[in-house]
């Protein structure tokens, strides 16, 4: 069972590494801790300052399902993918990584 988890585990970093090249940061970005989150940020809003709402308590609700939703958008899906990914997140990146989906650009 430790195994099953491990390779999944696995699968989704690589996903990860994979939405990040398409958006043309480097892969490496995306598994060193608070820095992902930052170019996450960036990928999605332009700006990965923004991420430093992230430590506000209740607002932090807030910027995690919008980030979620917009990721999906900057892909060019909408808010059920957004939703999918805020939800279940190692599936929907997979998919994301995975799939044939492009980087549009950040939303401003």
């Amino acid at each position: 069972m430790k195994l099953v988890s491990l390779a999944f585990s696995i699968a989704v970093i690589i996903a990860q590494c994979k939405v990040f090249e398409k958006a043309g940061e480097p892969w490496w970005a995306a598994i060193v801790p608070f820095y992902n989150t930052y170019k996450l940020f960036e990928i999605v809003y332009g700006n990965g300052w923004k991420f430093l709402f992230l430590f506000i308590p209740l607002v932090n609700i807030y910027f995690i399902i919008k980030l979620s939703i917009n990721l999906a958008n900057v892909f060019g899906e909408g808010t059920g993918f957004g939703l999918g990914l805020l939800f279940l997140a190692p599936v929907f990146y997979c998919i994301l990584g995975f799939g044939n989906y492009e980087y549009i650009g950040a939303i401003e």
